[in-house]
């Protein structure tokens, strides 16, 4: 334990090199923005620079595109919470309880609580991967196809009834969002399923004009609905001032135990191959609308800086988390991770346990770049939100088409296709008639993005045990999840019983 630390000290040192420092400068201000302009993301963002890197030495190519990565999901809150566009899918359940903040003209507020929460968040998980990254991983590989299939179904059956306020209405735009995620080609079998003689549907769905579409083009056409509303939190959002975007101390250090608490899950959920910091923030929001001591907020349309927190410190602590298996066992726990072990392979370099013995220097200048990553990505991301609150004092009837056409560029940006813009505005039509209907938009979001991983995962666990389905309730794991999954079905219908005997026994 303490050669890690004198290993660090001796990282820190080497990352705090002009070349490095400037790597990490400039991987991090480029994630900010990144993050921030929906339809690129961190993967993207990452595979695009990934050639400019290969000039540089290899210790400083890996910490801007490490920088990019985590400075991705410090932006991804800025569209989120002024506009409703998460910059990238863990900022979902940002945009859900940011947006309404930003609307009753407390943007500014709700951005700092993000940035700060991603601080805690990003430094707690680089905090544990000095610690026992080694030792994180042995234990993420525990969880085998088996065990992330039975995660991925709780996660499933949770967000229906827990991110709206009709289980009924939230259940069926998780099904929904489930149906969605099968068109295209069958992963397993190649065959294709629903695309009805389309060419433009064998890859299936994007994610990034689906997101774009249900939460951002829908605010447009809900803007131009509510003229008067409108124009009225544009005269209230003109008396904000830079001093009303800090959290009172009171209201930090309220914050401070649960950004830990969510930071400590991410960190888990991060370095589980394959979950990513979208099932990081998911989990952990649907975790504190449960145990938050403020939780009846959560999910209203007053918004709170408890939801900002949870998604937040969730998904920049597994964003960290992603690299222990990376580093320690040479898998990739995300997309960008991914990405970056090509980069590692491109510049001679093998990922595993070996790589901490045979190349010390650079593994501990990447982990202590990670350090002053996260503080220069906070320190920016503060000064920079007097200038981003400008944004608020935009009219609304000139916001509405800058808005507009920020969805249309995004949308097309992805494939420079067409056919996704189109799949963004019917996504955009959509989220207004889920907003008509109060049916929420999120559980069709984020089991769209989850579905998949649960196919593919049921489908592995499946082959491997020959189609035998007890595998799920024989290793100890998944019969927690799936014991879980139980209760989280049941837990209405018996509330709902106990509510009636209550009432008959009055």
């Amino acid at each position: 334990m303490f050669s890690n630390f004198q290993l660090l000290f001796q990282g820190l040192a080497s990352a705090a090199t002009p070349i490095n420092l400037l790597s990490c400068l400039l991987g991090g201000v480029l994630g900010l923005f990144v993050g921030a302009m929906p339809g690129i993301g961190s993967v993207s963002g990452c595979s695009l620079l990934l050639p400019i890197t290969y000039r540089m030495n290899p210790s400083a190519a890996i910490i801007m595109l490490a920088g990019i990565y985590y400075g991705n999901m410090y932006g991804g809150a800025y569209s989120a919470i002024l506009l409703n566009i998460p910059g990238d899918s863990p900022a979902v359940c940002t945009a859900l309880e940011g947006y309404p903040l930003s609307k009753r003209g407390k943007a500014g507020k709700a951005l700092f609580t993000a940035n700060f929460a991603s601080f805690i968040g990003g430094t707690m998980g680089v905090f544990f991967l000095t610690l026992g990254g080694p030792l994180l991983a042995k234990i993420g590989l525990k969880f085998g196809p088996v065990e992330t299939a039975a995660l991925v179904l709780f996660a499933l059956t949770s967000i229906g009834w827990m991110l709206g306020d009709s289980p009924t209405k939230g259940l069926i735009a998780t099904g929904l969002g489930v149906i969605l995620s099968t068109i295209g080609v069958d992963q397993s079998s190649g065959s294709f399923r629903y695309t009805f003689g389309s060419w433009k549907l064998l890859a299936g769905i994007n994610f990034v004009p689906l997101v774009i579409g249900m939460f951002g083009f829908s605010q447009v056409m809900l803007m131009m609905r509510d003229e008067g509303v409108m124009e009225k939190a544009a005269a209230y959002k003109g008396r904000l001032r830079y001093k009303d975007c800090f959290l009172s101390f009171k209201e930090t250090v309220r914050l401070i135990p649960q950004a830990m608490r969510d930071a400590i899950l991410g960190q888990f959920i991060g370095f589980l191959p394959g979950a990513g910091g979208t099932s990081a923030s998911l989990i952990s929001y649907m975790m504190e609308r449960k145990v938050n001591r403020n939780k009846a907020l959560m999910g209203t349309d007053e918004g709170s800086y408890e939801g900002v927190v949870s998604a937040e410190a969730a998904n920049n602590a597994a964003a960290v988390g992603a690299f222990v298996p990376l580093l320690s066992l040479g898998i990739p726990g995300s997309s960008t991770t991914a990405v970056l072990l090509g980069g590692l392979m491109a510049w001679g370099l093998t990922p595993g346990p070996l790589l901490f013995q045979d190349q010390p220097d650079f593994v501990w200048s990447l982990i202590g770049s990670m350090y002053i990553g996260n503080l220069l990505c906070l320190l920016f991301g503060i000064l920079a939100i007097p200038f981003i609150l400008n944004l608020l004092k935009i009219p609304n009837k000139i916001m509405a088409p800058i808005i507009a056409v920020v969805c249309v560029v995004g949308a097309y940006a992805t494939n420079n296709n067409m056919f996704d813009v189109w799949v963004m505005l019917v996504a955009g039509v959509a989220g207004y008639v889920f907003n008509k209907h109060k049916v929420p938009a999120a559980p069709l979001v984020l089991a769209f993005v989850l579905a998949p991983i649960f196919e593919v995962k049921a489908r592995q666990a499946l082959e491997i045990s020959r189609c035998n389905f007890s595998v799920f309730l024989t290793h100890p794991i998944s019969c927690v999840f799936i014991v879980l999954t139980v209760a989280m079905l049941l837990t209405p219908v018996v509330m709902k019983v106990l509510k009636k005997g209550t009432g008959k026994g009055k």
